[in-house]
C-alpha cells in the first residue's frame, strides 16, 4: 500500500490578546500572615454586649462564631486600658479576665474555618469620667467634640478632655502593645490599629482636634507621629505581618473635621509613608467617595494589602462590594450592617439568596436580640 501524503493546511496569522481575569469578591487573599477564604470583610461594629468589666461573654462567643465565613472577621473597637475606655457596653483586652474571654471567641471564630482580627482602640476625647472610673478624658488638646456621650449612667453632656503631655505619648503608646500582646497571646491572629472616626489616634492626625506645639502637633508630619509610632511599636511587639491600621480621612465625625484636602493628602501621605516599610497585614481606609482621587492616592501610595468602604450609616450592597474589588479600587470590601443581619452574607450573596434586614433599634441595647437571633438561610 502506497504511502499517502496528506495536504497541508495553511494557517493565516491572527494576532492575539492576552486575557486578563477579573478578581472575584470570592476568591481569596493573602494579606500578611492573613489567609482570608474571600474578600468580603466585617467591620468593627459597636455592638456593646459587655458588661462593665468588659469582658467578653458567651454572646460575644456565638455572635462572631456565627460570621466566622466572612474572609476576616474584626473586632468591635476594644479597649487596652480603663483610662480610656469610649462607650457603655465596650469590651476591653486590658487584663486577664478580657484575654480569656477573646481567647474563647478566638477558639469559636478558629473552629469555623474563620480568621480572627482584633481592633484597639483609645477613646481620648469622646469618653466621660462615667466611663473612666473616675479618670479623666484624655486627648492631644483640651478641646471637646462638642456634642454628647454616652455612659453608664445614660446620655451625658461631653467633658472637655485634659491634654496629654509629651512625656505620657510613651504610656499611651505602651497600652496599644500591651493590648496587642494580649490579643496575639489569646490565640487572634492580627490587630487593626483604629486611626479613624475622630478617635484619639485620629484627634491626633487632625489639625481641628490637635493644636500642640511639641513634635506631636503643628505639621503634617508632626500629627502623624503618634499613629505612626504606635503601628511600628506593636509591629514590633506581634510582627507586622499581624498588625494593621484603620484610618477615616475626611470623615468628619465627633467633631474631627478635615477639610484642606491639601493638608489631609500631606498629613495621610506623612503616615503612610512612616509605615510603608513594615509589610503589614493591610490598611483599611473608610472614606464616602470611593471612587475618588482621595482613595486612589492612598491606594497608589500604600504597598501593602488595601481594605475600603464608604462609611457606616450606609449599608453596602453587593454590586457597592463588587465594585471595590472587581474594579480594583481595593483588595477587599469592609462591610458592616448587611453582617449584622446575615451572618451568612457570603454565601447568601454568592448564591443570590434573600438578605435579613438589619433592626438597627437592636444596635446598641444589650442582650441576644438582634444580636445572635438573626437567622442564616435555609
Amino acid at each position: 500500500m502506497g504511502n499517502s501524503i496528506r495536504p497541508v493546511t495553511v494557517v493565516p496569522y491572527v494576532t492575539t490578546t492576552t486575557t486578563t481575569t477579573t478578581t472575584s469578591l470570592f476568591d481569596p487573599l493573602d494579606a500578611g500572615t492573613l489567609h482570608l477564604n474571600n474578600r468580603v470583610t466585617m467591620a468593627a461594629l459597636t455592638r456593646q454586649r459587655a458588661e462593665e468589666d468588659g469582658v467578653p461573654n458567651d454572646l460575644h462567643i456565638e455572635y462572631y462564631r456565627q460570621r466566622a465565613s466572612a474572609g476576616l472577621v474584626l473586632t468591635e473597637g476594644t479597649f487596652p486600658a480603663f483610662s480610656n475606655r469610649s462607650f457603655p457596653g465596650q469590651a476591653g483586652i486590658a487584663n486577664d479576665e478580657q484575654q480569656a474571654g477573646w481567647g474563647q471567641v478566638a477558639d469559636a471564630v478558629h473552629a469555623e474555618g474563620g480568621t480572627l482580627v482584633m481592633q484597639i482602640m483609645h477613646g481620648g476625647r469622646t469618653s466621660h469620667p462615667d466611663l473612666l472610673r473616675g479618670g479623666e478624658p484624655e486627648a492631644p488638646s483640651a478641646i471637646g467634640t462638642g456634642g454628647p456621650v454616652r455612659g453608664f449612667s445614660g446620655k451625658l453632656d461631653g467633658v472637655v478632655p485634659r491634654a496629654l503631655e509629651t512625656d505620657e505619648i510613651p504610656r499611651i503608646i505602651r497600652e496599644f502593645v500591651d493590648g496587642a500582646r494580649r490579643a496575639i497571646d489569646a490565640g487572634v491572629d492580627a490587630v487593626e490599629i483604629h486611626g479613624a472616626n475622630g478617635y484619639l489616634l485620629h484627634e491626633f492626625t487632625a489639625a481641628s482636634s490637635n493644636h500642640r506645639d511639641d513634635v506631636y502637633g503643628g505639621s503634617p508630619e508632626n500629627r502623624a507621629r503618634l499613629t505612626v509610632e504606635v503601628v511600628r511599636a506593636v509591629a514590633e511587639e506581634i510582627g507586622s505581618g499581624r498588625t494593621a491600621l484603620r484610618i477615616s480621612p475626611e470623615h468628619g465625625v465627633q467633631g474631627v473635621p478635615e477639610d484642606d484636602r491639601e493638608d489631609v493628602l500631606a498629613t495621610y501621605g506623612a503616615l503612610i509613608d512612616g509605615i510603608n516599610d513594615l509589610d503589614m497585614a493591610y490598611l483599611s481606609v473608610l472614606h464616602a467617595d470611593i471612587d475618588g482621587d482621595l482613595v486612589a492616592a492612598l491606594r497608589e501610595r500604600f504597598t501593602g494589602a488595601f481594605l475600603l468602604n464608604s462609611g457606616f450609616g450606609h449599608v453596602t450592597e453587593l454590586d457597592e462590594a463588587r465594585h471595590i474589588v472587581e474594579d480594583d479600587l481595593a483588595d477587599a470590601a469592609v462591610v458592616g450592617r448587611q453582617l449584622i443581619a446575615n451572618p451568612d452574607l457570603v454565601r447568601r450573596w454568592q448564591d443570590g439568596l434573600e438578605l435579613n434586614t438589619p433592626d438597627s433599634s437592636t444596635f446598641y441595647v444589650g442582650g441576644a436580640h438582634g444580636y445572635t437571633d438573626y437567622p442564616f438561610a435555609e
